[in-house]
């Protein structure tokens, strides 16, 4: 089982930067696809980033792609998404999601089905 405990939303100005974290408690001999998914009111959630469990390889939607950064440190079982020049359609909650994964599942996946664990969101609002 794996529990995640995420951090760093709240209220902000559009033109402002926010960092979110996102601390997954498993076996310490687990690796970890991570990604971050938002879900504005009104909408289905949707995929935002990923990172691969090495940190080699990331990706990115297109509306956030040149302004988010996701992160990782496998040191702590951390991951972090860096957002920059928020915008208020960036308004929603922020999911982070993990899959327990093996040394060969070096990639990532934009799609929610493929993850096991998620967190239990984190609002960000963005005022214009």
């Amino acid at each position: 089982q794996v529990q995640l405990v995420e951090s760093g939303g709240g209220l902000v100005q559009a033109g402002d930067s926010l960092r979110l974290s996102c601390a997954a408690s498993g076996p310490s001999s687990s690796k970890y696809a991570m990604a971050w998914f938002r879900q504005a009111p009104g909408k289905e959630r949707e995929f935002v980033a990923a990172i691969s469990w090495s940190g080699r390889s990331t990706d990115y939607a297109d509306s956030v792609k040149g302004r988010f950064t996701i992160s990782r440190d496998n040191r702590k079982d951390e991951e972090h998404l860096q957002m920059n020049s928020l915008q208020p359609e960036d308004t929603a909650v922020y999911y982070c999601a993990v899959k327990s994964v093996d040394y060969s599942t070096d990639y990532t996946v934009n799609w929610e089905e493929w993850y096991d664990y998620w967190g239990q969101g984190t609002q960000i609002t963005v005022t214009s």
